[in-house]
């Protein structure tokens, strides 16, 4: 596609909306723009411009569709898939200025923020009225609650609570064409029509800027309860999983981790981590709740399961500091495998049955291709995540051939009856392996629906498709 650049008139335009200093021309000012936390990844924008109200943004996304500007949306820029890359230059959207919590509606179970509020920061809100916030990506202590819902993000504790779409009660979306609209009710049912709201969740930006959202809130649990298990076989603890379940408990996270992933963050957070013998594949469950008895017999429960799959000697967190060192641990592997290392990240996702075979095949493909392999991720909800380390691969096998190697492991996700994506989102990097998981035609519905709300493909352009 072809996509006008930015005009010194147009820049003057931008000033005038949002004021001189929240628009940056500077190469070395956009630079922070230009990248995200996608492999080496770079795109320069035209102009970052920074709005604080709907109608301010709706006024920039006017100028930008008549005069055909392309225009990217960013929030925090913690995403994995390039989503809020400039691909085609032109306008980065930035969100961060939209970073109040509007109102915590006690009442309601509910409420209503902008899209630039941290992760964290909200969920540290709603517990001191003694409300609970459960999606948490691993990188909530940065990550802004409107990429969230871009990409519809989940975290551990996806697991029993769900993810970001189970949350979102309403939204206020900026359409391309400059539009003002709320996409549904701040209702727990809704049957009006097509859910827009459900449309907008995970969408990446390509079909709307939301600008307010509206959430659901749970009481907050009293208590947690955490548990380490080391297993000498991935397989085991990969089959462990289904077991827990099985078993009638219902654990708040059940993360896979292997050994390499925990020492590379604890040789990057600085905390000590030592593998035992042996040990292959880590099993990191979490049970909460607000009957500590109870809470007690399902980790026994759990813990006969793990010992009937091989596990090794079962480690309980005994104090508060012990839980947060094991969850830093946790959090902190994806940034660890880039910091140590180039490395492309697949965010593969099977029935929780099918983690075992999804494994083993994710390893004997690394064999055959000659790269190796960190996984680690959500277990519990079939989500692992598959780090690709360069290593001492060439640039030509790096840049060509390991292309075919993802399509391999893509073909598994789908023969197991998974996909390619369970909450990083497609944006840039996954883009070229839709085909794998979707016939044309259902890619052409999803155009042509991005043509209903963006004729001029203005918004996010060259994500998903």
């Amino acid at each position: 596609m072809q996509y006008n650049k930015v005009t010194a008139s147009q820049i003057k335009q931008f000033q005038s909306i949002v004021g001189q200093s929240f628009v940056i021309t500077s190469k070395e000012e956009t630079h922070e723009y230009s990248r995200d936390y996608t492999e080496d990844l770079e795109y320069y924008p035209d102009v970052v411009v920074k709005p604080r109200t709907a109608e301010e943004v709706a006024a920039i996304v006017k100028i930008c569709n008549d005069a055909n500007i392309a225009l990217t949306p960013r929030g925090a820029g913690t995403g994995l898939s390039g989503g809020a890359l400039p691909f085609y230059a032109g306008v980065v959207l930035s969100m961060e200025r939209f970073n109040k919590i509007l109102e915590i509606d006690e009442r309601n179970f509910q409420a209503t923020v902008e899209p630039g509020v941290i992760n964290e920061a909200f969920q540290n809100a709603v517990r001191e009225k003694g409300l609970f916030y459960p999606p948490d990506p691993a990188s909530k202590g940065s990550c802004f609650l409107g990429g969230n819902v871009a990409h519809a993000s989940g975290g551990p504790r996806a697991l029993k609570y769900g993810t970001t779409r189970d949350y979102v009660l309403n939204l206020q979306v900026v359409l391309p064409t400059g539009e003002i609209i709320w996409t549904g009710a701040n209702t727990l049912k809704y049957s009006t029509g097509y859910n827009l709201t459900h449309l907008m969740i995970g969408s990446e930006g390509t079909l709307g800027i939301v600008t307010q959202i509206v959430l659901k809130l749970i009481p907050h649990p009293q208590h947690t309860l955490l548990m380490l298990a080391p297993f000498n076989s991935p397989e085991k603890a990969c089959e462990a999983v289904n077991g827990i379940f099985l078993a009638g408990t219902n654990p708040s996270a059940c993360e896979f981790v292997e050994p390499e992933g925990f020492l590379l963050s604890a040789a990057m957070t600085n905390l000590s981590f030592t593998v035992e013998e042996g040990v292959e594949a880590y099993l990191l469950i979490e049970v909460d709740g607000n009957d500590l008895d109870a809470m007690m017999k399902e980790c026994e429960v759990i813990s006969e399961v793990l010992y009937k799959h091989e596990s090794g000697e079962v480690l309980f967190a005994q104090t508060a500091d012990e839980k947060e060192y094991f969850w830093k641990l946790r959090r902190s592997i994806g940034e660890a495998t880039k910091f140590n290392n180039t490395y492309k990240e697949e965010d593969t996702v099977v029935p929780r049955a099918e983690l075992p075979a999804l494994f083993r095949g994710v390893k004997e493909i690394g064999m055959r291709y000659g790269f190796r392999t960190v996984c680690y991720g959500h277990a519990g909800d079939g989500n692992l995540h598959v780090n690709i380390l360069k290593d001492e691969l060439t640039d030509d096998f790096w840049g060509i051939d390991i292309h075919q190697a993802i399509i391999e492991i893509f073909t598994l996700c789908k023969k197991l009856k998974g996909t390619i994506s369970g909450e990083h989102g497609i944006g840039l990097v996954q883009k070229p392996y839709m085909h794998v998981v979707m016939p044309e035609f259902q890619l052409e519905l999803m155009r042509n629906i991005k043509k209903a709300f963006d004729p001029k493909g203005i918004l996010n352009p060259g994500k998903i498709f």
